[in-house]
């Protein structure tokens, strides 16, 4: 007995916010497009209007959506908002790839146990911005010998943080400049978070066990 594939409309919906390059979008996006990943972005948001990623969105057909937060907009109040036009698009999932905002409960508490987040450092260390930078000032201290990137749950307002869902660990060459660090990082990144997309896609229906959100 054969399965029929699902259509496009049974996919599931991923939302993409970035604020930048959105490198880590492309490879979402092609993923999706080659087959290897069965599910569709149905918006890409960015804060940032010169993010590179809102041209890569639209060269794929998908909705891309600036949404910048103004000067005198109250953080909580634009998460608000934010999660509302989101919402919009029923996602199954939203991922943070290259999102450089800290969501606040406002935002995350509508989506909770559905949202993941790339970030280019192991587990417990460097986590916030320039993690490769940070990695890489740390191994030229001689303090360690291996960085990585991990793919995690945001399920509360920690930085990098939340249950992993997938990491790989990267060691340093010899003689290995910043610039090469971070081409290599991001390699992996891009293998990583479509390779644990694919896993947790197959875990549906509902989203992972680790995100029920405590008792009061």
């Amino acid at each position: 007995m054969t399965t029929n594939p699902p259509s496009e409309a049974e996919l599931p919906r991923l939302v993409v916010l970035i604020s930048g390059n959105g490198s880590n979008l492309q490879a979402i996006l092609d993923a999706c497009a080659g087959g290897s990943l069965p599910a569709r972005v149905t918006a890409v948001f960015s804060d940032k209007p010169d993010a590179f990623g809102l041209i890569r969105a639209g060269r794929a057909g998908v909705p891309a959506i600036l949404f910048p937060k103004g000067r005198g907009d109250e953080r909580r109040e634009y998460d608000r908002r934010l999660a509302d036009e989101v919402l919009k698009f029923q996602p199954d999932y939203i991922i943070l790839a290259g999102w450089m905002r800290i969501l606040s409960a406002e935002f995350l508490d509508r989506f909770l146990g559905r949202i993941i987040n790339l970030h280019p450092a192991l587990p417990g260390t460097f986590p916030g911005t320039h993690a490769i930078q940070r990695a890489y000032e740390a191994w030229q201290r001689g303090e360690i010998d291996k960085t990585g990137v991990m793919v995690h749950l945001v399920p509360d307002e920690g930085v990098d943080s939340g249950p992993v869902l997938g990491m790989t660990e990267i060691e340093f060459q010899p003689g290995e400049s910043l610039n090469a660090l971070e081409q290599r990082i991001h390699s992996a990144e891009h293998s990583l978070l479509v390779e644990t997309m694919k896993e947790v896609i197959g875990r549906m229906p509902g989203p992972p066990d680790a995100v029920k959100k405590p008792q009061p």
